[in-house]
């Protein structure tokens, strides 16, 4: 019989350690840029990072961002910095079930489980 052979469990697929360490890496140099752009546009029009910042508004970054407000970036930076972990997570709940490891998905599994309460409440007292 051919066709993809499932792997044996408890051996954890090493690509999925790549894509991770990517998805990490990727996560960190967007938030990084994304800040340094706030912050650069913010200082050139005359704002102080000492002010009192908008109010986060998801729905509003895209807006910010296409009219260069400073307050775009920096949340986008905030957002992208916060979610890069989650994602991390993710990957990593993906890679153990392909390969196996049921009791490790499970704990990915209830990770997520928790930032998603923590991000529910979160906006729900916002």
């Amino acid at each position: 019989m051919t066709g993809r052979r499932q792997p044996d469990p408890g051996t954890v697929d090493r690509s999925i350690e790549g894509r991770i360490a990517r998805l990490l890496g990727i996560g960190t140099f967007a938030s990084v840029v994304m800040l340094a752009i706030g912050g650069a546009l913010l200082l050139a029009s005359g704002g102080s990072p000492t002010d009192t910042p908008p109010a986060f508004d998801l729905t509003r970054i895209p807006a910010q961002l296409a009219a260069l407000e400073p307050a775009g970036f920096l949340w986008l930076g905030l957002v992208i910095v916060i979610a890069t972990p989650a994602g991390r997570v993710a990957a990593g709940l993906s890679g153990y079930a392909r390969s196996g490891e049921r009791a490790m998905a499970s704990v990915a599994l209830l990770v997520l489980i928790v930032i998603a309460a923590g991000v529910a409440a979160g906006l729900a007292g916002a």
